[in-house]
């Protein structure tokens, strides 16, 4: 009968970043798993060590920060201008997108007090600014937003308390090329954050309907969400116009881009710096 890994050293590997063929790994007894633990373990701390000294003398910024920065460059590039909007939220503008307190949604935000909440997505944000540029500016209207955004989301390999998102929309559009302009802005954002391997399909969302997800891997990761209009949701904001709209993880665009497993790694972190494991 042959013994695998204990759970404290797979969470232990799992942190290193050990490989998938590692982590499967088989022994004869318990004597020899022991032995063969020691001399990973040094092996993956030596390669963490290296890693965090290639971080000091080149990266100098962790992968998140870096990505970001690339994409507000690439989309700025594309005539997009970027607006920045505050992190709390009024429980009206989530309202507005169709959360009320009944609403499955309604029980992962992280309410401050009666009115207000850490915002759950950028999107409510978004429509409240996209108001006045309406007034204000020509169309096509062209706007995003990079920031931190707040979900009790189920603990997981995939998921976050406190993940990043990034909201693109174009608003003023002919209304016959939405799908393909959809196709379009995905794929710049997803080749800008090098993911090679990524499919659109489309699935049913619970607030947008009907939408469009960005997917990358064989796990089929979700590293992106589009959605497009007119759409029930303008009319709270009297908007009566033709756009579309993606929302990436960038967290997620990560994981996917380096084919690894574990989103913690590419958040904010007091364990991790650049992915990389500090208690070693």
């Amino acid at each position: 009968m042959t013994v695998t890994w204990t759970k404290t050293q797979l969470r232990r590997l799992n942190e290193l970043d050990a490989s998938a063929a590692e982590l499967k790994k088989t022994f004869a007894n318990k004597l020899s798993r022991e032995q063969a633990y020691q001399q990973l373990e040094k092996k993956r701390v030596a390669r963490q060590r290296r890693r965090l000294k290639e971080f000091r003398e080149i990266h100098m910024r962790p992968a998140l920060c870096r990505l970001e920065s690339k994409l507000v460059e690439v989309l700025v590039n594309q005539g997009f201008a970027q607006v920045n909007t505050p992190i709390m939220m009024s429980k009206g503008l989530v309202k507005k997108m169709s959360i009320d307190d009944q609403h499955p949604l309604n029980s992962q935000i992280y309410w401050l007090d009666h009115n207000k909440c850490l915002r759950p997505m950028l999107a409510p944000h978004l429509y409240y600014v996209l108001v006045d540029l309406l007034r204000l500016w020509d169309k096509p209207i062209r706007i995003f937003e990079v920031g931190p955004c707040f979900r009790k989301e189920s603990h997981g390999a995939q998921h976050s308390s406190e993940f990043t998102m990034l909201n693109l929309v174009e608003m003023g559009l002919p209304p016959g090329n939405r799908e393909d302009r959809i196709r379009e802005l995905g794929a710049l954002v997803t080749e800008a954050a090098g993911v090679p391997d990524y499919r659109f399909e489309s699935v049913t969302s619970e607030i947008y309907g009907d939408t469009i997800d960005i997917e990358a891997g064989k796990d089929n990761i979700e590293i992106g969400s589009a959605a497009m209009g007119s759409h029930p949701l303008d009319r709270p904001w009297k908007i009566n116009e033709t756009w579309v709209g993606i929302g990436f993880g960038l967290e997620r665009l990560l994981m996917a881009a380096q084919k690894r497993r574990n989103l913690a790694k590419f958040g904010r972190s007091l364990a991790y710096l650049d992915g990389i494991r500090l208690n070693i």
